[in-house]
């Protein structure tokens, strides 16, 4: 089963890359975050003529999250919103079922700066989160999307040059950490423990081309989806070429185990 996630900073700007993705890879699932529509502007005709349906939760000009599935198998009841966020008219979590897996399309908020009121409301989100997890650690689950958090030193260029901003901080670190220790893994760490994997990279200063990336952009697997993981990769094509994502499409193979 092929698993993706892609914060595409805006849908309606980007959605031809979403087409030529869907056609190159063929996921089973992909959640998409940074929608930027409203839902009365989703594409899902564009999407259902490319033989995916979506499961979506929008919110307008900011946000917005999605799971894409083929139509032939759809997302099945989706839950949009996360108990317990403090802001859920921000839509940042949608969850759905996608061939017997529980899949969620996650934004974590940016934060902005450390003691801010944006500030807590991320730490408050990352509690949330946490607290969702546990009850869907038991089951076959993935929680992907733009988790906003660099977990170690190792996922950012140069440590020195964030100190002091978000994504950073100890504080976001062990509220992530919290959702981990429900039972949820980190896909790439798992496989490649001393690989950068940076997912998103400054559109400024060429930060692309210069490696000067982050790696935010995570797919977290409950146990029993973990025991089948078999690839992860990121796509940098697609942060290439016309009108890319700041952010590069992060893909997750695992192998259905039985009874999933």
């Amino acid at each position: 089963m092929l698993l993706a996630t892609w914060n595409v900073n805006s849908l309606t700007a980007r959605l031809p890359r979403v087409l030529e993705f869907l056609e190159r890879h063929r996921p089973a699932a992909l959640c998409l975050q940074e929608t930027k529509v409203s839902a009365e502007a989703f594409p899902h005709d564009a999407l259902a003529a490319a033989g995916y349906a979506a499961a979506d939760h929008s919110g307008g000009r900011w946000a917005g999250v999605a799971v894409l599935a083929p139509v032939g198998d759809p997302p099945h009841k989706p839950a949009r919103g996360l108990p317990g966020e403090p802001e859920p008219e921000q839509a940042r979590w949608v969850e759905a079922t996608v061939a017997g897996v529980r899949v969620v399309s996650v934004y974590v908020p940016n934060g902005r700066a450390p003691d801010t009121p944006p500030f807590a409301s991320k730490l408050a989100f990352l509690r949330a989160m946490a607290g969702r997890a546990r009850s869907l650690a038991a089951s076959p689950a993935v929680l992907m999307g733009d988790m906003n958090v660099a977990l170690a030193d190792a996922d950012v260029y140069d440590p020195a040059a964030f100190d002091g901003a978000t994504h950073v901080t100890p504080a976001e670190r062990a509220a992530l950490e919290g959702v981990l220790a429900s039972g949820f893994a980190d896909a790439h760490r798992s496989l490649h423990p001393d690989a950068a994997g940076f997912t998103w990279w400054d559109y400024r200063q060429g930060h692309f081309h210069r490696g000067l990336g982050m790696r935010i952009d995570l797919a977290l697997l409950s146990p029993s989806l973990l025991a089948g993981l078999r690839r992860c990769e990121i796509d940098r094509d697609f942060r290439r070429g016309p009108k890319p994502s700041d952010h590069a499409p992060l893909l997750v193979e695992v192998d259905l185990l039985a009874g999933v």
